[in-house]
């Protein structure tokens, strides 16, 4: 049967959609767009979220969808300015574990916690972000064995480039802003300065998102964060010029006992992914997930739900295409006999 993609809640414009089967219901953790006066910019100034909501369905194709309200605004986070970006939930020992990016009273992005007792929440913060960890779109998977890991990063407006800075012979170069690209050299970002750009040579190895097992309370990690590599196939890191190098938008899930890394990879639109034995990676990439969608940003995840696998994203039809005002879709998505995933159509 031939499913057309559905918009989930035409009524408001939210995005970068999380979800999990809780308690037999499928339940979404996506940001929440909002009109803003902000001029677009690359860093993304114009996203200017400030709460989460969280939407349940008993049938996602067909079925009503239920918004169970401000589940976290940034005014009950004491560490948060705004931009309360790309979030995601966990349960573990009976609680609910929202972790979310934000940024603080400097301008830097980091991840906090929340927790409740309901995956409808209220969420409840905590008083100071997770020790060590910077940058946007959380990801937080809980493996068969009960463990816990986060995935986060984003270049640019994300700011990773700021925290991973490449090494020598691969180190970047800083020109101004408004200054032409090198030739055979890849963006990478405006510096923490804001004031230059970073280019990296074109065949240095590509940023990476990153990884950490989260402590058994799900509030601190328990180790170093480690690169999300992921390799071609001849087992060579992508480079920071292929189209489909990682950018933002880290999601993990597990099909057949493989673990499946997917991603945006911001400027060049598409929704890719890469397949490992083990959450650490590496990762060997394996294709194309989604071309691109209307608007700039393209963002997704993966679940099972009712024995039916579904591809959850956004784009910015209802919109025409204001890039900052997404809206939540959903369709079908099937694997070959080799686990390989078919591309997804969107219409």
């Amino acid at each position: 049967m031939i499913m057309k993609p559905r918009y989930l809640f035409p009524s408001d414009y939210m995005a970068d959609p999380a979800a999990h089967v809780f308690n037999g219901k499928l339940y979404i953790y996506p940001s929440h767009d909002r009109e803003c006066d902000n001029v677009f910019d690359d860093d993304g100034g114009h996203f200017q979220m400030r709460d989460y909501h969280v939407l349940s369905f008993d049938d996602i194709e067909n079925g009503p969808v239920t918004d169970h309200g401000v589940i976290l605004d940034q005014d009950q986070v004491d560490w948060v300015e705004k931009q309360m970006w790309d979030s995601d939930v966990v349960e573990k020992n009976g609680k609910y574990y929202l972790v979310f990016s934000a940024k603080d009273y400097n301008g830097e992005f980091h991840l906090g916690v929340a927790i409740a007792d309901k995956p409808e929440g209220p969420f409840v913060a905590q008083e100071h972000p997770i020790r060590g960890a910077y940058s946007i779109d959380p990801c937080v998977f809980k493996d068969d064995d009960g463990q816990v890991y986060c995935y986060y990063g984003g270049l640019w407006g994300g700011q990773l480039q700021w925290h991973v800075p490449l090494q020598a012979p691969f180190a970047p170069i800083a020109l101004p802003d408004g200054e032409p690209a090198p030739r055979g050299y890849a963006d990478i970002g405006h510096a923490s300065d804001k004031k230059t750009e970073l280019y990296a040579p074109a065949d240095a190895p590509a940023l990476t998102s990153f990884v950490a097992r989260m402590s058994d309370d799900v509030l601190q990690f328990t180790e170093a964060p480690r690169p999300v590599t992921i390799i071609d196939a001849d087992g060579q890191p992508l480079k920071a010029s292929d189209p489909h190098r990682f950018f933002e938008a880290s999601w993990m899930h597990k099909y057949n006992g493989k673990y499946y890394f997917s991603y945006s990879t911001g400027d060049s639109h598409l929704l890719c992914y890469a397949i490992g034995d083990n959450p650490y990676g590496p990762f060997t990439y394996k294709g194309v997930m989604l071309d691109p969608v209307v608007g700039w940003t393209t963002h997704h995840c993966v679940v099972e739900f009712k024995g039916q696998w579904y591809l959850l994203y956004h784009d910015c039809v209802p919109s025409n295409d204001i890039t900052h005002l997404r809206s939540l879709k959903v369709q079908r998505l099937f694997y070959n006999e080799d686990g390989t995933i078919e591309k997804v159509v969107n219409e």
